[in-house]
């Protein structure tokens, strides 16, 4: 499961191989994607080769390996449409996107619970590209969700510790593509980092702010940030 930035850069490389049988640059990459920095680009291959999409050959500079393409790839496929499915911040390209839960499909987990499919991980630190689609399902109680579509997270990170949201937590999200400024949100950075924290609106800009000091408040653009849903719950094993 890829993301747009993660499946950008896989069909550059696999395109750029075909027609010259070289790599490109990670500068070239860069430009290709319209990254600011060669860090974003550090961190997409890592992660194209962590899902064993490419391999880096040893002892060789700008050595890189396609070692296959998204399972279902065809001419003609699309891309995956910006906003909130699950896999827009893991991907799906080359696979039909899981089917989100909602208030209407969400199945009844007996006792009174509801099932919602967990999608993976969300830092609550450091920004990553860690949430994955849907790897199983967890039972919460009705009362805890709010209308509409929602999915849980685990939470990776002590950014929201004052918040009362720890490392190991697991959040429930309500599916939304915008929030109120103060909400805690699931927030998609550049279309490649996902991140838990809470939004505030200043001006035509948008910040991210930690609870927790240790962490600096980011701020963006508002065209660098989409919301993917707000926080309405939270669940903790002891």
């Amino acid at each position: 499961m890829l993301t747009r930035k993660q499946h950008e850069l896989l069909m550059f490389i696999h395109e750029r191989l075909k027609e010259t049988g070289v790599p490109p640059s990670f500068d070239e990459m860069k430009d290709a994607l319209d990254l600011k920095s060669k860090s974003g680009i550090h961190r997409l291959i890592t992660a194209l080769e962590e899902r064993g999409f490419i391999r880096r050959l040893p002892n060789r500079a700008r050595a890189l390996e396609v070692v296959r393409m998204p399972d279902s790839m065809a001419p003609g496929l699309a891309s995956p449409q910006r906003g909130f499915s699950p896999s827009i911040v893991e991907g799906g390209l080359g696979k039909a996107p899981p089917r989100p839960v909602s208030s209407d499909s969400q199945s009844n987990a007996g006792n009174g619970t509801i099932s919602i499919p967990v999608m993976g991980r969300i830092a609550a630190g450091t920004p990553i590209s860690a949430i994955e689609s849907a790897s199983h399902t967890i039972s919460v109680p009705p009362e805890m969700m709010k209308s509409g579509e929602h999915y849980a997270l685990e939470v990776r990170g002590d950014s929201m510790i004052e918040a009362g949201i720890l490392d190991g937590d697991t959040v429930i999200i309500r599916k939304s593509s915008s929030a109120n400024s103060g909400e805690i949100v699931v927030a998609l950075i550049d279309d490649e980092e996902a991140t838990l924290k809470r939004l505030r609106k200043k001006g035509a800009s948008i910040a991210l702010e930690a609870a927790n000091p240790a962490y600096e408040t980011r701020i963006f653009g508002p065209d660098r940030v989409q919301v993917q849903g707000s926080l309405v719950g939270l669940i903790r094993q002891y």
